[in-house]
């Protein structure tokens, strides 16, 4: 049983989190075996994004210090809750999942919030299919070097050109 003070201590840990979080996600984990809730916290965790199970009240109580939210998710914390907090990237988070829901079908994802606002399932699938922050980075960095690139491209075209002119002017008066 819970103490009074452990309720306190665990309402305030839940409001940091939230607080600290870029995204968080509600997931229904009934069905899930303990294995398989540790295999989705090792996936979670090289992606900065930590799982934590919740009572709802104190999940409520928690959602005071942030009205936006508690507006969203007060209907929705009913049953096995578990809040998945995305510290880095939340596309990330959001893939892995999505993937995990595949595989086990007993995680149900309920919805999100990013940046105060709600998510629906549906969006946060969405969110799951956009690249990751370091994907964006790549396809950025892409962008910027295709310039210089082609223009290297060009520069270096002229001369073997030149040399393929120089060549068959040789070979037509070599016959």
């Amino acid at each position: 049983m819970m103490t009074r003070q452990h309720k306190v201590e665990e309402v305030a840990a839940i409001s940091d989190k939230l607080g600290k979080s870029k995204a968080t996600f509600l997931v229904d984990f009934k069905g899930l075996n303990v294995e398989e809730v540790t295999t989705l916290r090792k996936k979670l965790q090289p992606i900065d994004t930590e799982m934590k199970v919740v009572r709802n009240t104190l999940a409520k109580r928690a959602l005071k210090d942030f009205p936006e939210v508690e507006s969203f998710w007060s209907e929705q914390l009913v049953g096995t809750n578990a809040l998945v907090f995305s510290y880095e990237d939340p596309s990330a988070a959001a893939k892995v999942l999505s993937e995990f829901g595949k595989e086990a079908e007993e995680l149900q994802m309920k919805s999100g919030v990013m940046d105060g606002k709600g998510m629906n399932a549906d969006q946060v699938k969405y969110l799951a299919t956009l690249p990751g922050k370091d994907e964006l980075r790549a396809q950025l960095l892409a962008v910027f070097s295709a310039p210089m690139s082609k223009f290297m491209g060009q520069l270096e075209a002229a001369p073997a050109s030149f040399v393929r002119v120089l060549n068959a002017y040789k070979e037509t008066k070599g016959e």
